[in-house]
């Protein structure tokens, strides 16, 4: 393809990277609190492809543009070969954003600066930049109109970077069946959080623990089962339990995996009340990442078969002192956890060999 297109067009391909970073604070993914509407971005890129679309008579391009929910679309981007069964496909490129703090930041995130030749802004590398690129390769193609055997498609998802909220994004185009002709050819998930080239990446698995207790006055904790203290133990042994089954594996050197397969907490919630007051729930979530080597149906299987055996045994747990406790007899009570959202992400689409 080289020969056809030339090189990027350096000038256009950092105007259109300026304008999806000044959308970058409307994309942040971590609901409730922020939703991303990836329309914004989808606007811009709209506005460089359609002139060499179908839709506006100036092109080969067919754009479809697929939206589940209100603001929230997906782009489908198609520039057609001369061979009905062959196919080349770029996926992944994903236009909501991780949440940033502008107080953290020496400088604007959510608007592109340069400085000397790197671009630095809230999205630059994970992914907009990548957004960018890539509707930078299709509108050439629009442009030029090589004739290739294979078609070359390109598809900008929505919702990557938090799956609490399903159906918006990869998942539902895969359950329409509208990547199903990809299937037929090489796909390419672009999507990396580094400037170098890279592969494929570990999938991911999110997951909650729920943990519920007994509420009670905490100056009378004998009375109380506390969840925070068993939550804390219970994903301790969890922990323990997956390291041993999923240790690293030996291929993760011979690929250049920076880490090896992990399950670690990185939320924390309960429904609030006074320090005086032991809580009657709370709620840990996290997720496991993990690499190509290891089955994701055996993690499932696995996880659950630890939450169930404690359950089952959540006497053999430590507890914390000498009036800390998970089981109160007396009443018949035993405190107990339950997983929740033990799904597979989108990513998980993505998981090949990382170098």
């Amino acid at each position: 393809m080289a020969p056809f297109l030339g090189e990027l067009n350096k000038e256009s391909f950092v105007a259109l990277l300026k304008n999806l970073i000044g959308e970058s604070k409307y994309v942040q993914n971590n609901p409730p609190e922020l939703i991303p509407e990836e329309d914004r971005i989808v606007k811009h890129l709209l506005e460089v492809l359609l002139p060499f679309s179908t839709t506006t008579g100036g092109g080969p391009l067919i754009i479809n543009h697929v939206a589940y929910k209100p603001n929230r679309g997906n782009l489908i981007v198609e520039y057609p070969g001369t061979e009905p069964n062959k196919i080349l496909s770029f996926v992944g490129m994903h236009m909501d954003v991780v949440t940033a703090n502008p107080s953290d930041w020496e400088f604007d995130p959510f608007s592109l600066s340069i400085d000397g030749d790197k671009l630095r802004g809230r999205g630059t590398t994970d992914c907009l930049g990548h957004v960018a690129l890539v509707a930078e390769l299709m509108k050439k193609l629009g442009e030029t109109k090589p004739k290739l055997q294979s078609t070359v498609v390109a598809v900008f998802i929505a919702s990557e970077e938090n799956s609490s909220i399903p159906g918006v994004g990869v998942d539902a185009l895969v359950k329409d069946g509208l990547l199903d002709k990809l299937k037929h050819g090489p796909l390419f998930w672009i999507d990396t959080a580094d400037k170098q080239p890279c592969i494929g990446t570990g999938g991911m698995i999110p997951w909650k623990i729920h943990v519920t207790g007994k509420l009670f006055h905490s100056g009378l904790a004998h009375k109380a089962i506390n969840p925070l203290e068993l939550a804390m133990e219970a994903l301790k042994e969890i922990q323990s339990r997956f390291y041993k089954d999923f240790p690293p594996h030996p291929k993760e050197k011979v690929y250049g995996f920076a880490t090896p397969s992990t399950m670690k907490p990185t939320q924390w919630s309960y429904p609030g009340g006074g320090i005086n007051q032991i809580p009657a729930e709370c709620t840990i979530s996290g997720d496991v990442r993990l690499t190509p080597f290891y089955s994701v149906s055996d993690v499932l299987k696995k996880l659950q078969e630890y939450v169930e055996d404690l359950n089952q045994n959540i006497e053999v747990l430590d507890s914390r002192g000498p009036v800390s406790k998970y089981v109160l007899p007396d009443e018949n009570l035993r405190g107990r956890y339950v997983f929740n959202e033990l799904r597979c992400c989108s990513d998980n689409i993505q998981t090949k060999f990382c170098r």
